[in-house]
């Protein structure tokens, strides 16, 4: 991508706050009253009159195409596939973003009577549609859902995930999400036999993330489990 693409002209816009703010010297006399820059009128001033400059030639498209993955270095006609990159315990899973509806809060989680299968944990509320909550450990056989990591420095959140196809939706918990990422055919691989039974069976291949292996699921194989999980 074309540094233009980055690169958007402050001519006539101040930026106090890389120089007498938060990211200056802090000699604004405001800093005292406001605390930080965000927080101050003439800051939000200033990102106004950044929102509403005009975008420069191309801008549009060089971005369009390069969430769209059609980066120019790539090989011509070269696969690419999209994930929801989540945590589940120490298990790091791609969840096919065809299949990825909704990122939650998480929910109460209310069980079901006459229910004891472990794979199905109960229904939750989101916006005002009743899903079936289903446990991807259980499923998956990869262990139970713990609650952070200790050993990191940044703060992690469990999120609830809505999938499924476009009539029916359930839901389950994850430790973490990191977001969606993209990949080539290339950077696919086999997936080892370290794998437990249950979860190779779901999952299609392993991808390499920020020095992590991440199992991507399948979507139809994942889907029919987890129906035959709740029939």
């Amino acid at each position: 991508m074309s540094a233009g693409a980055h690169q958007m002209t402050t001519e006539g816009i101040v930026e106090c706050w890389r120089e007498i703010g938060v990211s200056g010297d802090r000699s604004c006399p405001e800093l005292e009253k406001h605390l930080h820059c965000r927080n101050c009128p003439t800051h939000a001033q200033i990102a106004r009159k950044l929102l509403d400059r005009p975008l420069p030639p191309g801008y549009r498209d060089e971005w369009t195409q390069h969430f769209a993955g059609r980066n120019e270095k790539a090989p011509e006609g070269e696969e690419i596939d999209s994930v929801l990159i989540f945590r589940i315990g120490e298990e790091w899973l791609g969840l096919p973003a065809a299949i990825c509806r909704e990122i939650a809060e998480p929910r109460p989680v209310h069980s079901l009577p006459h229910r004891r299968s472990e794979a199905v944990r109960g229904i939750v509320n989101v916006r005002g549609e009743l899903l079936i909550c289903v446990s991807l450990p259980a499923l998956l056989g990869i262990g139970a859902v713990s609650s952070s990591r200790s050993t990191e420095r940044i703060a992690v959140f469990p999120r609830l995930v809505v999938t499924g196809e476009e009539t029916r939706h359930v839901a389950f918990e994850v430790d973490e999400v990191h977001g969606l990422h993209s990949y080539r055919a290339h950077e696919r691989s086999p997936v080892p036999a370290t794998v437990g039974r249950s979860a190779a069976s779901v999952v299609e291949t392993m991808i390499a993330w920020n020095s992590r292996a991440v199992g991507c699921l399948d979507a139809g194989r994942l889907l029919d489990l987890i129906d035959r999980s709740i029939a």
